[in-house]
């Protein structure tokens, strides 16, 4: 479980998240929802360690990794699987060693029970066939699906993604939201979603926080989200479907126009 107390951020005089409170628990896809610029981004960077909040606590199975020294950070940051947006994959290297990365890393195995485990995880998010290929080789669903399997190479209680997809069709982002959600559910991990997008709010969304302008308005579940009576979440779901309908009709009129070609 992750808690974060009274948490506040401040950019030069401006503050960008005010008093937030929240509480993410282990075996849920817990979602952080809201407009660019909203503040869920540092909100999930002040979780990771990455940015330091003024004032507040992040509590990590009840302990607080804003009060922790170097060493008790770098012990704790072991435990947690963290997939960046984009991937963030190194180009230079295969998808199997970019899985096998994180071991080299931290773990303590033996080089052969390091190599068994990075090919574990490329089976679990199947990509066992394509441990050779480099990033530029594969498509960007399949880039994701080696981000996870690096994510969670060393076993970790926790996983903290940020848009994970992003620039993806509908159809290979729901993919990735149920591999997602299979896995947390598997391993009993507390996982934690910077989204937008609101396919994952419908599909996956157990635990959801919306923010708005820094501020926690709103949290509950994705049977909720449509009876909620917020105001605020209202206009963000009814932007969110716009955007989504206009994408998949885009999505529709390339297929036309490529189906013409041929």
């Amino acid at each position: 479980m992750i808690e974060i107390k009274n948490l506040i951020k401040s950019f030069d005089g401006r503050t960008v998240l005010h008093d937030i409170c929240a509480t993410f628990d282990s075996g849920k896809t817990n979602l952080i929802i809201g407009r660019s610029g909203s503040g869920k981004t540092v909100m999930l960077k002040s979780i990771i360690g990455l940015i330091q909040p003024d004032t507040g606590e992040v509590l990590y199975d009840g302990r607080n990794i804003l009060k922790m020294g170097k060493t008790e950070v770098n012990h704790l940051r072991r435990e947690m699987g963290v997939m960046f947006q984009g991937s963030a994959l190194f180009d230079s290297m295969t998808v199997l060693e970019n899985v096998m990365f994180p071991l080299n890393m931290f773990s303590k195995d033996t080089s052969k029970e390091r190599l068994m485990r990075a090919h574990l995880c490329l089976e679990r998010v199947n990509l066992a066939d394509a441990h050779d290929l480099y990033p530029s080789e594969i498509s960007g669903g399949m880039m994701k699906r080696a981000a996870i399997a690096r994510a969670i190479a060393l076993q970790p209680k926790y996983l903290l993604c940020d848009e994970p997809n992003s620039g993806l069709d509908p159809k290979t982002a729901l993919i990735i939201d149920e591999l997602i959600h299979s896995i947390t559910k598997e391993y009993n991990i507390t996982t934690v979603i910077n989204t937008h997008d609101m396919n994952s709010v419908m599909n996956i969304g157990e635990s959801i926080i919306f923010i708005k302008e820094g501020v926690k308005e709103w949290e509950g579940t994705k049977n909720r989200v449509i009876s909620s009576g917020n105001t605020a979440l209202q206009d963000f779901l009814f932007a969110s479907d716009l955007i989504r309908k206009a994408s998949e009709l885009d999505e529709q009129h390339q297929k036309v126009s490529s189906e013409k070609d041929n």
